[in-house]
């Protein structure tokens, strides 16, 4: 590399055409010489093939500067790059000045270009505040074409007075609003040999960044608000970047992991746990739902890991934990309330003493007594209790009473129709089952069994079950326990249960269609509720109960039932009981258009009955005519021999039966308890 210093040698100076013969002349030397020339003024070293920033050193009329030349022929491009500066220009030919047009008209196309498409305003004025230069940046600012702004005083152009171009000295970052945009003014005064001869004026357009400014304001608002929900959610919640790495865990996580916060964060997961779930998501990008994760410290957790993604790449995971305990705490607490909710048709405080407890059961005869008597003590003991009646005496209301007068009465009562529930959901029904145990256990479901905890269950028309489901039964009355279908835990039940059934037990264990085991399981203390066939007295405590309830529901009451609709109910056999009676009364109260109920009121299977046909006593049996149901006749032998021999086994030999046959047939006549 060679240098030589020079004096310009020219009485204008560097100017912009003397700059273009420099460049031209600079480009023929390299090529000829196949060197590279610069130009060294005052610590500026600029390619002297550059024709702006030769232009911008301001180079004058006998200034001194250095030419460097640097390649192969360094010493012969020298003496003919210092032969231009030293002749002033005067040997320029007139394809030289051509070519330097040429130079200068390429130049002024790429600075316009430049000039029109720089990303701000510029605006340049005169001494007299004339606009010179307005680029299109400006033009699409303020909305005018820069042929109808050149030459025109910049005042007088815009409605804006405030907006003042002109500047005495360098002002930046002046904030206006033009046309609903934010821009930030910079103004210098434009000056040449040291006088000011004008005004720069640069708008930048930070309407975007005022508007992202008001964006991050709502997002640092956003990420505060957050934070406060993150920090109180009793969720636990674990970040970590793409590399596995721990950057941020709530409060609710290290509780419920029992860890500390310098346990976690700026860990990596690879290390905490290689085999868990965030590394399978961090490495798969699928996420995990529901995943039952058991601990090293015995805390068993639900964790939910989603991947991050922004504009479609994975940066990272955020893992969502519960407490598994405290999930299935709530969950079994909102089912026991839902369910009891559902089962349980109305709510008894009792404050009365137990026995009050039957007070709304209808009825005074000796049989009803008796078999309230026997509910009643049954009530103060834990045993197993079978009602036997027909429909419709009164077998539910006696067990509500049972368990109302019990030790179980502040738990709940549940009530199994075993004849509603189809076979293939009984075990479901009954025992439940867990999340997943088979198609369609969406959702884990408490059995009845387990919903009468500390309560009673009632199970109704226990005759219906089939064999197998007896079974089951039976194993629920043998070890009080139970297992959910699809769980490996056998759960504790502390319950009253109480059976009942309208069927004869004793001939379906005879013909094998109810298990014997279970019989007797069931048997404990049997109560046996009468048809009100067997019970006429209390058919005029039902009429007169039934009178009473159903007043409300007419516009004039009833003022009372003759003598003969009286005798004729009295008379009818009522294979319904109680439930048809009351069917019976609220037709009645419908219809009736009198003040009494007269006996062609009742319907015609009703009407006409007399006692005299109907009511046979137990003397009368076999003098009558009529041949009367087995039943009556073995009553009413049992009954003679029992108070002609005072024992069953007297009574046995008398009959030539052995005296469990007695007993058996004595207790199911309700003759003894």
């Amino acid at each position: 590399m060679r240098s030589r210093e020079v004096i310009l040698n020219y009485a204008k100076g560097l100017h912009t055409r003397t700059a273009a013969a420099v460049v031209n002349t600079a480009d023929v030397i390299q090529n000829k010489y196949q060197v590279r020339l610069f130009i060294n003024f005052r610590d500026r070293r600029v390619p002297a093939t550059s024709l702006m920033p030769l232009v911008n050193l301001k180079i004058r009329d006998k200034d001194r500067l250095i030419l460097i030349a640097s390649g192969s022929h360094e010493e012969q491009a020298l003496n003919e790059f210092e032969h231009l500066f030293e002749s002033g220009f005067e040997d320029l030919t007139t394809q030289t000045i051509n070519d330097i047009d040429d130079i200068l008209n390429e130049n002024m196309i790429t600075n316009e270009e430049i000039f029109h498409n720089i990303a701000n305003g510029i605006i340049v004025t005169d001494q007299a505040d004339r606009v010179i230069l307005f680029n299109s940046f400006a033009e699409r600012l303020f909305k005018m074409s820069s042929d109808h702004v050149i030459g025109e005083p910049f005042a007088s152009l815009l409605p804006y007075p405030d907006l003042e171009l002109k500047a005495d000295a360098p002002e930046t970052m002046i904030r206006k609003v033009i046309h609903n945009q934010v821009l930030l003014i910079t103004r210098r005064p434009l000056v040449i040999d040291g006088k000011a001869r004008g005004t720069i004026a640069i708008l930048q357009n930070i309407s975007r960044l005022e508007k992202v400014k008001g964006e991050l304001k709502e997002v640092k608002e956003l990420k505060e608000r957050l934070q406060l929900i993150l920090k109180f959610v009793q969720d636990g919640i674990c970040v970590m970047d793409k590399q596995g790495i721990i950057n941020y865990v709530n409060d609710a996580y290290l509780k419920i992991q029992k860890l500390k916060r310098s346990d976690v964060i700026g860990k990596s997961i690879s290390e905490l746990s290689p085999h868990g779930v965030r590394q399978t998501v961090l490495k798969t990008g699928h996420g995990v739902k529901n995943k039952i994760i058991k601990k090293n410290n015995d805390v068993m957790i639900i964790s939910n890991v989603s991947p991050i993604v922004v504009d479609d790449e994975q940066v990272g995971a955020i893992s969502i934990v519960k407490d598994f305990r405290e999930i299935q705490h709530l969950t079994e607490k909102l089912n026991r309330v839902t369910s009891r909710a559902e089962y349980l048709e109305e709510e008894l405080i009792r404050s009365r003493n137990p026995e009050k407890i039957f007070s709304n059961f209808i009825g005074k005869s000796g049989k009803i007594i008796d078999a309230l008597s026997v509910a009643l003590k049954a009530a103060r003991t834990k045993a197993t209790i079978l009602i036997r009646g027909e429909s419709g005496t009164g077998k539910e209301m006696i067990a509500k009473g049972i368990h109302y007068a019990s030790a179980y009465r502040n738990g709940p009562f549940i009530r199994v129709n075993c004849a509603s529930i189809p076979e293939n959901l009984f075990e479901s029904e009954l025992f439940g089952h867990e999340k997943g145990s088979f198609t369609g256990a969406i959702s884990r479901r408490l059995g009845k069994f387990e919903l009468a905890q500390h309560g009673t269950i009632f199970l109704d028309e226990i005759g219906e079950l089939n064999t197998h489901m007896q079974a089951k039964i039976l194993r629920v009355l043998q070890e009080k326990e139970i297992q959910r279908i699809g769980s490996e835990t056998v759960q504790k039940l502390d319950i009253r249960i109480i059976a009942a059934t309208n069927r004869d037990l004793e001939a379906m264990v005879k013909t094998g269609d109810f298990r014997e085991d279970l019989y007797y399981r069931l048997n404990v203390i049997p109560i046996y509720l009468p048809p009100l066939r067997e019970r006429k007295q209390d058919i005029a405590l039902l009429v007169d109960y039934f009178m009473n309830r159903f007043q409300n529901d007419r516009e004039h009451p009833l003022l009372g039932i003759s003598n003969d609709a009286m005798e004729s109910l009295l008379a009818y056999a009522w294979p319904g009981n109680v439930r048809e009676i009351e069917n019976l009364f609220e037709r009645l109260f419908t219809l009736v258009d009198n003040d009494y109920i007269e006996a062609e009121d009742l319907p015609a299977y009703i009407r006409g009955k007399k006692l005299s046909t109907q009511h046979v006593q137990d003397h009368d049996l076999f003098a009558s005519d009529r041949v009367l149901p087995m039943d009556d006749y073995e009553k009413a032998i049992i009954k003679k021999a029992l108070e002609k021999y005072g024992s069953c086994n007297a009574a046995g030999k008398a009959l030539h039966l052995n005296h469990k046959t007695v007993a058996a047939k004595a207790r199911k006549f309700n003759l003894i308890q």
